[in-house]
């Protein structure tokens, strides 16, 4: 396989268990909690592969391990063709050049004493890139990149606001000019009209420098408009994987259904199903068997109980975990024409009426 076709990121069976113990002087493991199970999946060079998924189900973790800050308990993880999950630190602190991260605080993520400019040349310094002047110029050139000013160098991250202090953990992630970025809730912590111009930042520096893109995101209308495909993650494990159009249009396992009709729609003329589960999710120190979302879905059946499904694929590479997505219906979306009764047209006409009248005033 030549090294222009070869995936940029390839994982495969990334498993992480973190070991819970009991006792004061003797310490005892009486069990693991099952954070990252199984999840394989591939970005290609340039592109955004969005993960979503509730609060705890592994996302950040799974971040964390395609980077070595945390080392898996087992499973394949290759840069550009390359094993990294058994490297030694040297060999890690090199590849790392290649590989860096975007947290989703800030502020905490950013060192108070030091200012702005030592923040940016540090990472060069670490990677011995060019001399003290020519980081300087760097430095200037980083946030001249990210919209911010030179004199903003001297400056430290408590004089920025948020989304200011974002654009300076986006510049410190492109100081060493990376191929992959991995964007822990890059926009979580912001404001909406902050979080449309760091996103469209985001989306310019990948068609600038061709950078590839984990983006880790709650925000399914973010996602929607960032990414390139989709893998919706529950419990440690990937559910469905497909691309943006096709998970968006054609959702088949229960879990995205239940994602994708959570997502408001500000036409007022346009009325969906909506998806409610069940229950909270389980612990994963204590993961339900078969079917992880088994015990909050009303598709369920005795076999989910039982057998674990696989990720199979459902044609044009949309694969799904779920047993019996053949069968599960989509929710419905009653447009204009199906609400077209009732009082939603009265008040629509007496809207539409009213301001009218405004206007001829």
């Amino acid at each position: 396989m030549s090294s222009a076709s070869t995936p940029v990121l390839q994982v495969d069976g990334l498993v992480k268990h973190f070991p819970v113990a009991r006792g004061l002087i003797r310490r005892k493991v009486i069990g693991m909690v099952r954070a990252v199970e199984g999840v394989s999946f591939e970005i290609a060079r340039g592109e955004t592969l969005a993960l979503v998924g509730e609060s705890g189900c592994g996302k950040s973790t799974t971040g964390r391990l395609v980077l070595r800050l945390m080392d898996p308990t087992a499973g394949s993880v290759r840069f550009k063709g390359e094993e990294i999950a058994g490297l030694g630190k040297q060999a890690l602190r090199r590849l790392r050049r290649h590989m860096q991260i975007i947290f989703q605080d800030p502020y905490a993520s950013l060192n108070p004493r030091m200012t702005v400019g030592e923040i940016l040349a540090e990472p060069m310094a670490v990677h011995e890139i060019g001399n003290e002047t020519e980081r300087e110029s760097r430095v200037r050139e980083l946030l001249a990149v990210v919209g911010l000013l030179p004199e903003h160098a001297r400056r430290y991250p408590h004089q920025f606001s948020g989304g200011q202090r974002q654009r300076i953990g986006i510049a410190r992630a492109l100081a060493v000019n990376p191929d992959l970025i991995i964007c822990d809730e890059p926009v979580s912590a912001l404001d909406v009209s902050i979080q449309a111009q760091i996103v469209n930042l985001l989306q310019n520096l990948q068609q600038r420098f061709g950078l590839s893109y984990l983006f880790i995101a709650h925000d399914l209308a973010v996602v929607k408009h960032i990414s390139d495909r989709v893998a919706v993650m529950y419990l440690g494990q990937l559910v469905e994987i497909a691309t943006k159009r096709e998970l968006y249009d054609r959702p088949l396992h229960p879990y995205t259904q239940a994602l994708l009709s959570a997502i408001p729609r500000p036409d007022p003329s346009v009325r969906k199903e909506r998806v409610l589960l069940a229950g909270d999710v389980p612990s994963p120190f204590a993961p339900p068997s078969g079917c992880r979302f088994h015990t909050r879905c009303k598709h369920a059946q005795p076999r989910c109980k039982q057998e674990q499904p696989e990720l199979r694929d459902a044609g044009g590479g949309h694969r799904v975990a779920c047993h019996f997505y053949e069968t599960i219906p989509k929710p419905a979306i009653a447009t204009a024409a199906d609400t077209a009764n009732g009082k939603f047209v009265e008040r629509l006409a007496a809207f539409e009426a009213a301001k009218a009248a405004r206007l001829q005033t």
